[in-house]
Protein backbone atom coordinates (compact mmCIF):
# COMPACT_ATOMS: atom_id res chain seq x y z
CA UNK A 1 0.00 0.00 0.00
CA UNK A 2 1.52 3.30 -1.12
CA UNK A 3 0.09 6.38 0.57
CA UNK A 4 0.94 9.86 -0.65
CA UNK A 5 0.78 12.03 2.45
CA UNK A 6 2.00 15.11 0.65
CA UNK A 7 -1.43 15.60 -0.95
CA UNK A 8 -3.37 15.25 2.30
CA UNK A 9 -2.09 18.37 4.06
CA UNK A 10 -0.97 18.37 7.67
CA UNK A 11 -1.93 15.19 9.46
CA UNK A 12 -1.61 14.57 13.19
CA UNK A 13 -0.68 11.17 14.51
CA UNK A 14 -4.14 10.53 15.95
CA UNK A 15 -5.80 10.82 12.52
CA UNK A 16 -3.68 8.25 10.74
CA UNK A 17 -5.34 4.91 10.17
CA UNK A 18 -3.70 1.82 11.65
CA UNK A 19 -2.67 0.69 8.16
CA UNK A 20 -1.07 4.07 7.43
CA UNK A 21 0.88 3.96 10.71
CA UNK A 22 2.22 0.51 9.84
CA UNK A 23 3.12 1.65 6.32
CA UNK A 24 4.93 4.78 7.55
CA UNK A 25 7.04 3.00 10.16
CA UNK A 26 7.92 0.07 7.89
CA UNK A 27 8.74 2.25 4.86
CA UNK A 28 12.49 2.66 5.66
CA UNK A 29 12.88 -1.13 5.83
CA UNK A 30 10.90 -1.76 2.64
CA UNK A 31 12.79 0.70 0.45
CA UNK A 32 16.37 0.51 -0.74
CA UNK A 33 18.89 2.91 0.80
CA UNK A 34 19.29 6.12 -1.17
CA UNK A 35 22.40 8.19 -1.85
CA UNK A 36 21.93 10.33 1.30
CA UNK A 37 21.91 7.20 3.43
CA UNK A 38 25.21 5.97 2.01
CA UNK A 39 26.79 9.44 2.39
CA UNK A 40 25.76 9.56 6.06
CA UNK A 41 26.99 6.00 6.60
CA UNK A 42 30.33 6.70 4.91
CA UNK A 43 30.89 9.78 7.12
CA UNK A 44 30.16 7.85 10.32
CA UNK A 45 32.30 4.90 9.19
CA UNK A 46 35.16 7.29 8.43
CA UNK A 47 34.96 8.70 11.96
CA UNK A 48 34.77 5.16 13.33
CA UNK A 49 37.84 4.15 11.32
CA UNK A 50 39.84 7.09 12.68
CA UNK A 51 38.92 6.06 16.22
CA UNK A 52 39.79 2.42 15.51
CA UNK A 53 43.24 3.43 14.18
CA UNK A 54 43.90 5.57 17.27
CA UNK A 55 42.80 2.70 19.52
CA UNK A 56 45.00 0.27 17.62
CA UNK A 57 48.01 2.56 18.06
CA UNK A 58 47.15 2.88 21.75
CA UNK A 59 47.16 -0.91 22.11
CA UNK A 60 50.53 -1.09 20.35
CA UNK A 61 52.35 1.81 22.00
CA UNK A 62 50.40 2.21 25.24
CA UNK A 63 48.48 5.05 26.87
CA UNK A 64 51.60 7.19 26.71
CA UNK A 65 50.20 8.40 23.38
CA UNK A 66 47.50 10.23 25.31
CA UNK A 67 47.94 13.59 26.97
CA UNK A 68 47.62 12.21 30.50
CA UNK A 69 50.35 13.48 32.80
CA UNK A 70 51.10 13.98 36.45
CA UNK A 71 48.98 15.03 38.23
CA UNK A 72 46.22 14.63 35.58
CA UNK A 73 46.06 10.84 35.52
CA UNK A 74 42.35 10.84 34.70
CA UNK A 75 41.61 12.73 31.54
CA UNK A 76 39.59 12.50 28.32
CA UNK A 77 39.12 8.73 28.61
CA UNK A 78 37.12 9.07 31.84
CA UNK A 79 35.45 12.24 30.55
CA UNK A 80 34.19 10.30 27.52
CA UNK A 81 33.04 7.38 29.67
CA UNK A 82 30.91 9.58 31.92
CA UNK A 83 29.60 11.51 28.90
CA UNK A 84 28.39 8.42 27.03
CA UNK A 85 26.84 6.80 30.10
CA UNK A 86 24.93 10.05 30.56
CA UNK A 87 23.72 9.99 26.94
CA UNK A 88 22.31 6.53 27.60
CA UNK A 89 20.05 7.75 30.40
CA UNK A 90 17.24 9.30 28.36
CA UNK A 91 16.25 6.01 26.74
CA UNK A 92 15.44 4.17 29.94
CA UNK A 93 13.81 7.27 31.41
CA UNK A 94 11.51 7.71 28.39
CA UNK A 95 10.75 4.02 28.15
CA UNK A 96 10.41 2.90 31.74
CA UNK A 97 9.51 5.86 33.94
CA UNK A 98 7.21 7.59 31.46
CA UNK A 99 5.58 4.23 30.72
CA UNK A 100 4.86 3.66 34.41
CA UNK A 101 3.47 7.20 34.61
CA UNK A 102 1.21 6.37 31.63
CA UNK A 103 2.52 9.21 29.49
CA UNK A 104 1.17 8.46 25.99
CA UNK A 105 3.46 10.98 24.29
CA UNK A 106 6.41 8.64 24.87
CA UNK A 107 5.15 6.14 22.28
CA UNK A 108 6.53 7.93 19.23
CA UNK A 109 10.04 8.31 20.63
CA UNK A 110 10.55 5.46 23.12
CA UNK A 111 11.90 2.84 20.68
CA UNK A 112 14.52 5.16 19.26
CA UNK A 113 15.53 6.37 22.72
CA UNK A 114 15.91 2.76 23.92
CA UNK A 115 18.17 1.93 20.98
CA UNK A 116 20.26 5.04 21.65
CA UNK A 117 20.70 3.88 25.24
CA UNK A 118 22.20 0.60 24.11
CA UNK A 119 24.48 2.24 21.55
CA UNK A 120 25.67 4.90 24.02
CA UNK A 121 26.49 2.32 26.69
CA UNK A 122 28.47 0.35 24.10
CA UNK A 123 30.47 3.51 23.34
CA UNK A 124 30.98 4.14 27.06
CA UNK A 125 32.30 0.64 27.67
CA UNK A 126 35.32 1.26 25.43
CA UNK A 127 36.93 3.86 27.67
CA UNK A 128 37.30 2.22 31.11
CA UNK A 129 38.47 -0.95 29.34
CA UNK A 130 41.27 0.94 27.58
CA UNK A 131 41.92 3.28 30.52
CA UNK A 132 43.33 0.41 32.57
CA UNK A 133 46.37 0.44 30.26
CA UNK A 134 46.24 -3.33 29.80
CA UNK A 135 42.84 -4.07 28.20
CA UNK A 136 43.80 -7.72 27.63
CA UNK A 137 43.73 -8.08 31.43
CA UNK A 138 40.18 -6.75 31.80
CA UNK A 139 38.88 -10.23 32.50
CA UNK A 140 40.16 -9.74 36.04
CA UNK A 141 37.53 -7.03 36.53
CA UNK A 142 34.86 -9.72 36.76
CA UNK A 143 34.28 -11.30 40.18
CA UNK A 144 35.42 -14.87 39.78
CA UNK A 145 38.20 -16.61 41.71
CA UNK A 146 41.06 -17.06 39.25
CA UNK A 147 43.76 -19.69 39.32
CA UNK A 148 45.64 -17.77 42.04
CA UNK A 149 42.61 -17.61 44.32
CA UNK A 150 42.41 -13.82 43.93
CA UNK A 151 39.24 -11.77 43.97
CA UNK A 152 38.63 -8.31 42.59
CA UNK A 153 38.77 -5.28 44.88
CA UNK A 154 35.13 -4.82 45.80
CA UNK A 155 35.91 -1.54 47.59
CA UNK A 156 37.00 0.13 44.35
CA UNK A 157 34.36 2.39 42.75
CA UNK A 158 35.83 1.51 39.35
CA UNK A 159 34.67 -2.06 39.96
CA UNK A 160 31.24 -0.76 40.96
CA UNK A 161 31.07 0.72 37.45
CA UNK A 162 31.55 -2.73 35.98
CA UNK A 163 28.52 -4.04 37.86
CA UNK A 164 26.38 -0.95 37.32
CA UNK A 165 27.03 -0.45 33.59
CA UNK A 166 26.82 -4.16 32.69
CA UNK A 167 23.53 -4.50 34.60
CA UNK A 168 22.18 -1.35 33.00
CA UNK A 169 23.13 -2.56 29.52
CA UNK A 170 21.61 -6.03 30.08
CA UNK A 171 18.29 -4.74 31.42
CA UNK A 172 18.06 -2.01 28.76
CA UNK A 173 18.74 -4.55 26.00
CA UNK A 174 16.11 -7.00 27.30
CA UNK A 175 13.61 -4.16 27.73
CA UNK A 176 14.27 -2.99 24.16
CA UNK A 177 14.01 -6.48 22.70
CA UNK A 178 10.78 -7.37 24.53
CA UNK A 179 9.21 -4.19 23.13
CA UNK A 180 10.29 -5.26 19.63
CA UNK A 181 8.63 -8.70 19.72
CA UNK A 182 5.12 -7.59 18.55
CA UNK A 183 6.72 -5.46 15.81
CA UNK A 184 8.82 -8.40 14.61
CA UNK A 185 5.57 -10.36 14.24
CA UNK A 186 3.96 -7.50 12.33
CA UNK A 187 6.94 -7.30 9.97
CA UNK A 188 6.91 -11.09 9.59
CA UNK A 189 3.27 -11.05 8.51
CA UNK A 190 3.63 -8.23 5.99
CA UNK A 191 6.88 -9.15 4.22
CA UNK A 192 7.01 -11.20 1.04
CA UNK A 193 10.74 -11.98 1.28
CA UNK A 194 11.40 -15.51 2.51
CA UNK A 195 14.71 -14.50 4.11
CA UNK A 196 13.14 -11.60 6.00
CA UNK A 197 10.18 -13.75 7.02
CA UNK A 198 12.53 -16.38 8.46
CA UNK A 199 14.56 -13.78 10.39
CA UNK A 200 11.45 -12.03 11.73
CA UNK A 201 9.89 -15.38 12.65
CA UNK A 202 12.91 -16.32 14.75
CA UNK A 203 13.03 -12.99 16.59
CA UNK A 204 9.25 -12.77 17.10
CA UNK A 205 9.42 -15.95 19.24
CA UNK A 206 6.20 -17.37 17.84
CA UNK A 207 4.11 -14.27 18.51
CA UNK A 208 0.56 -14.59 17.13
CA UNK A 209 -1.12 -11.37 18.37
CA UNK A 210 -3.42 -13.47 20.55
CA UNK A 211 -5.02 -12.13 23.71
CA UNK A 212 -2.94 -14.56 25.77
CA UNK A 213 0.28 -13.30 24.22
CA UNK A 214 -0.69 -9.66 24.81
CA UNK A 215 -1.59 -10.37 28.44
CA UNK A 216 1.77 -11.99 29.17
CA UNK A 217 3.60 -9.30 27.20
CA UNK A 218 2.01 -6.45 29.16
CA UNK A 219 2.83 -8.11 32.48
CA UNK A 220 6.44 -8.70 31.45
CA UNK A 221 6.78 -5.15 30.12
CA UNK A 222 5.51 -3.62 33.36
CA UNK A 223 7.88 -5.79 35.41
CA UNK A 224 10.85 -4.82 33.25
CA UNK A 225 9.86 -1.16 33.42
CA UNK A 226 9.68 -1.38 37.20
CA UNK A 227 13.06 -3.12 37.30
CA UNK A 228 14.67 -0.60 34.95
CA UNK A 229 13.38 2.50 36.75
CA UNK A 230 15.76 2.34 39.76
CA UNK A 231 18.61 1.71 37.32
CA UNK A 232 18.11 5.19 35.87
CA UNK A 233 18.97 6.61 39.29
CA UNK A 234 21.49 4.01 40.39
CA UNK A 235 23.80 3.79 37.37
CA UNK A 236 24.90 7.41 37.16
CA UNK A 237 24.85 7.62 40.95
CA UNK A 238 27.47 4.87 41.03
CA UNK A 239 29.41 6.57 38.23
CA UNK A 240 29.44 9.73 40.38
CA UNK A 241 30.92 7.68 43.23
CA UNK A 242 34.08 7.34 41.13
CA UNK A 243 34.64 10.95 42.11
CA UNK A 244 32.58 11.49 45.27
CA UNK A 245 34.17 8.77 47.43
CA UNK A 246 37.65 10.18 46.84
CA UNK A 247 39.23 12.82 49.09
CA UNK A 248 40.27 15.13 46.26
CA UNK A 249 38.89 18.68 46.64
CA UNK A 250 36.23 19.34 44.05
CA UNK A 251 35.23 15.67 43.93
CA UNK A 252 34.57 14.84 47.57
CA UNK A 253 30.98 16.15 47.67
CA UNK A 254 27.60 14.62 48.46
CA UNK A 255 25.77 16.57 45.75
CA UNK A 256 27.37 14.53 42.98
CA UNK A 257 24.80 11.67 42.77
CA UNK A 258 21.67 13.81 42.11
CA UNK A 259 23.79 16.29 40.16
CA UNK A 260 25.10 13.57 37.86
CA UNK A 261 21.66 12.00 37.37
CA UNK A 262 20.09 15.35 36.43
CA UNK A 263 23.00 16.06 34.07
CA UNK A 264 22.68 12.62 32.48
CA UNK A 265 18.97 13.10 31.77
CA UNK A 266 19.76 16.61 30.51
CA UNK A 267 22.37 15.44 28.01
CA UNK A 268 20.45 12.27 27.10
CA UNK A 269 17.30 14.15 26.12
CA UNK A 270 19.40 16.64 24.16
CA UNK A 271 20.96 13.81 22.13
CA UNK A 272 17.55 12.19 21.52
CA UNK A 273 16.18 15.49 20.19
CA UNK A 274 19.31 16.00 18.05
CA UNK A 275 18.96 12.68 16.25
CA UNK A 276 15.14 12.53 16.15
CA UNK A 277 14.95 15.81 14.23
CA UNK A 278 16.92 14.20 11.40
CA UNK A 279 15.10 10.86 11.60
CA UNK A 280 11.60 12.37 11.42
CA UNK A 281 12.65 14.46 8.41
CA UNK A 282 14.53 11.79 6.48
CA UNK A 283 11.90 9.06 6.95
CA UNK A 284 8.79 11.31 6.78
CA UNK A 285 7.74 10.54 10.35
CA UNK A 286 6.54 14.07 11.14
CA UNK A 287 3.03 12.65 11.63
CA UNK A 288 4.20 10.26 14.34
CA UNK A 289 7.17 12.09 15.89
CA UNK A 290 5.42 15.43 16.11
CA UNK A 291 6.47 18.88 17.26
CA UNK A 292 4.53 18.17 20.45
CA UNK A 293 6.94 15.33 21.25
CA UNK A 294 9.95 17.56 20.67
CA UNK A 295 8.42 20.39 22.71
CA UNK A 296 7.81 18.11 25.69
CA UNK A 297 11.41 16.89 25.55
CA UNK A 298 12.59 20.50 25.39
CA UNK A 299 10.62 21.16 28.58
CA UNK A 300 12.46 18.27 30.26
CA UNK A 301 15.77 19.74 29.02
CA UNK A 302 14.80 23.12 30.51
CA UNK A 303 13.86 21.57 33.88
CA UNK A 304 16.98 19.40 34.20
CA UNK A 305 19.17 22.26 32.96
CA UNK A 306 17.93 24.37 35.85
CA UNK A 307 18.79 21.51 38.23
CA UNK A 308 22.30 21.39 36.79
CA UNK A 309 22.63 25.18 37.14
CA UNK A 310 21.51 24.90 40.78
CA UNK A 311 24.19 22.24 41.35
CA UNK A 312 26.88 24.51 39.90
CA UNK A 313 25.89 27.31 42.27
CA UNK A 314 25.58 24.96 45.25
CA UNK A 315 29.10 23.63 44.66
CA UNK A 316 30.50 27.13 45.04
CA UNK A 317 28.35 27.80 48.11
CA UNK A 318 29.44 24.59 49.88
CA UNK A 319 33.10 25.24 49.01
CA UNK A 320 32.80 28.67 50.66
CA UNK A 321 30.67 27.44 53.57
CA UNK A 322 33.02 24.55 54.37
CA UNK A 323 35.81 26.94 55.27
CA UNK A 324 38.32 24.52 53.73
CA UNK A 325 40.85 26.55 51.76
CA UNK A 326 41.67 23.73 49.32
CA UNK A 327 37.97 23.34 48.38
CA UNK A 328 37.59 27.07 47.88
CA UNK A 329 40.74 27.20 45.77
CA UNK A 330 39.53 24.42 43.42
CA UNK A 331 36.33 26.25 42.51
CA UNK A 332 37.98 29.64 42.14
CA UNK A 333 40.57 27.90 39.97
CA UNK A 334 37.79 26.44 37.80
CA UNK A 335 36.22 29.83 37.15
CA UNK A 336 39.34 31.97 36.96
CA UNK A 337 42.27 29.58 36.45
CA UNK A 338 43.90 28.20 33.30
CA UNK A 339 40.77 26.21 32.39
CA UNK A 340 38.38 29.16 32.82
CA UNK A 341 37.58 28.94 29.09
CA UNK A 342 36.24 25.39 29.54
CA UNK A 343 34.28 26.36 32.66
CA UNK A 344 32.51 29.26 31.00
CA UNK A 345 31.73 27.20 27.88
CA UNK A 346 30.12 24.70 30.27
CA UNK A 347 28.06 27.37 32.10
CA UNK A 348 26.98 29.08 28.88
CA UNK A 349 25.86 25.90 27.13
CA UNK A 350 24.22 24.19 30.13
CA UNK A 351 22.69 27.08 32.07
CA UNK A 352 22.25 30.13 29.85
CA UNK A 353 21.23 28.81 26.41
CA UNK A 354 18.55 26.33 27.64
CA UNK A 355 16.72 29.28 29.24
CA UNK A 356 15.49 30.17 25.74
CA UNK A 357 13.17 27.16 26.02
CA UNK A 358 10.94 29.24 28.30
CA UNK A 359 9.52 30.66 25.06
CA UNK A 360 7.06 28.41 23.23
CA UNK A 361 8.04 29.64 19.76
CA UNK A 362 11.65 28.59 20.42
CA UNK A 363 10.59 25.22 21.88
CA UNK A 364 8.72 24.54 18.62
CA UNK A 365 11.31 26.00 16.21
CA UNK A 366 13.38 23.19 14.68
CA UNK A 367 16.45 25.29 13.68
CA UNK A 368 16.77 27.10 17.05
CA UNK A 369 16.02 23.88 18.92
CA UNK A 370 18.81 22.10 17.06
CA UNK A 371 21.34 24.81 17.89
CA UNK A 372 20.44 24.70 21.59
CA UNK A 373 20.48 20.89 21.99
CA UNK A 374 23.83 20.62 20.18
CA UNK A 375 25.23 23.30 22.50
CA UNK A 376 23.85 21.34 25.47
CA UNK A 377 25.77 18.24 24.39
CA UNK A 378 28.92 20.33 23.92
CA UNK A 379 28.40 21.86 27.35
CA UNK A 380 27.84 18.49 29.04
CA UNK A 381 31.07 17.12 27.58
CA UNK A 382 32.89 20.17 28.91
CA UNK A 383 31.19 19.69 32.30
CA UNK A 384 32.79 16.25 32.63
CA UNK A 385 36.07 17.71 31.40
CA UNK A 386 35.99 20.51 33.97
CA UNK A 387 35.10 18.18 36.85
CA UNK A 388 37.81 15.67 35.96
CA UNK A 389 40.72 17.86 34.92
CA UNK A 390 40.44 21.02 37.02
CA UNK A 391 40.39 19.05 40.27
CA UNK A 392 43.63 17.32 39.30
CA UNK A 393 45.80 19.78 37.41
CA UNK A 394 46.54 21.86 40.54
CA UNK A 395 46.92 19.55 43.52
CA UNK A 396 48.31 20.12 47.03
CA UNK A 397 51.91 20.45 45.77
CA UNK A 398 52.40 23.51 43.53
CA UNK A 399 55.67 22.14 42.17
CA UNK A 400 53.74 19.30 40.48
CA UNK A 401 51.11 21.51 38.84
CA UNK A 402 50.76 20.83 35.11
CA UNK A 403 48.52 21.89 32.26
CA UNK A 404 46.74 19.04 30.53
CA UNK A 405 46.22 19.16 26.77
CA UNK A 406 44.53 16.31 24.87
CA UNK A 407 46.62 14.83 22.07
CA UNK A 408 45.41 13.99 18.59
CA UNK A 409 44.95 10.39 19.75
CA UNK A 410 42.62 11.46 22.57
CA UNK A 411 40.54 13.45 20.11
CA UNK A 412 40.67 10.66 17.53
CA UNK A 413 39.25 8.13 19.98
CA UNK A 414 36.52 10.60 20.95
CA UNK A 415 35.69 11.09 17.26
CA UNK A 416 35.68 7.32 16.82
CA UNK A 417 33.15 6.90 19.64
CA UNK A 418 30.82 9.32 17.86
CA UNK A 419 31.45 7.40 14.64
CA UNK A 420 30.49 4.13 16.36
CA UNK A 421 27.37 5.70 17.86
CA UNK A 422 26.08 7.21 14.63
CA UNK A 423 27.00 4.13 12.57
CA UNK A 424 24.86 2.00 14.89
CA UNK A 425 22.05 4.59 14.75
CA UNK A 426 22.13 4.71 10.93
CA UNK A 427 22.11 0.91 10.60
CA UNK A 428 19.29 0.70 13.15
CA UNK A 429 17.08 3.10 11.17
CA UNK A 430 17.16 0.84 8.10
CA UNK A 431 16.97 -2.57 9.76
CA UNK A 432 14.43 -2.17 12.58
CA UNK A 433 11.35 0.01 13.19
CA UNK A 434 12.49 3.27 14.80
CA UNK A 435 9.00 3.72 16.26
CA UNK A 436 7.01 1.05 18.09
CA UNK A 437 4.23 0.08 15.67
CA UNK A 438 2.14 -1.61 18.34
CA UNK A 439 2.39 1.27 20.84
CA UNK A 440 1.58 3.99 18.31
CA UNK A 441 -1.38 1.97 17.06
CA UNK A 442 -2.61 1.61 20.64
CA UNK A 443 -2.92 5.38 21.12
CA UNK A 444 -4.27 6.16 17.62
CA UNK A 445 -7.87 7.21 17.09
CA UNK A 446 -10.21 4.22 16.93
CA UNK A 447 -7.74 1.86 18.54
CA UNK A 448 -9.50 1.83 21.92
CA UNK A 449 -13.16 0.88 22.37
CA UNK A 450 -15.41 3.79 23.27
CA UNK A 451 -18.50 3.53 25.46
CA UNK A 452 -21.20 6.08 24.83
CA UNK A 453 -23.45 7.30 27.60
CA UNK A 454 -26.75 5.48 27.76
CA UNK A 455 -25.45 2.30 26.13
CA UNK A 456 -25.74 -0.92 28.07
CA UNK A 457 -23.30 -3.77 27.64
CA UNK A 458 -23.57 -7.26 29.01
Amino acid sequence: MNVDYSQEGPVVAGRLTLAQIEELVAKPMDTKPDKKYFIALSISLTALSIGAICLGLTFFYGVGLWGNNQPVGWAVDIVNFVFWVGIGHAGTLISAILFLLRQKWRTGIARFAEAMTIFAVMCAGIFPAVHTGRPWMDGYLFPYPNQHGLWVNFTSPLLWDVFAVSTYFTVSFVFWYVGLIPDFATLRDRTSSKIKKTIYSVFSLGWRHSNRHWTHYEKAYVLLAGFATPLVLSVHTIVSFDFAVSIIPGWHTTIFPPYFVAGAIFSGFAMVVTVLVFVRKIFDLQHIITLDHLEKMNKVILATGMMVGYAYAMEFFIAWYSGVSSETFVFINRALGPYAWAYWIMVSCNVIFPQFFWFKKIRRSIPIMMVIVILVNVGMWFERFVITVTSLNRDFLPSSWAYYTPTIFDLGILLGSFGLFFTLVILFTKSLPVVSISEVKAVADGAQPTHHRGEHHA
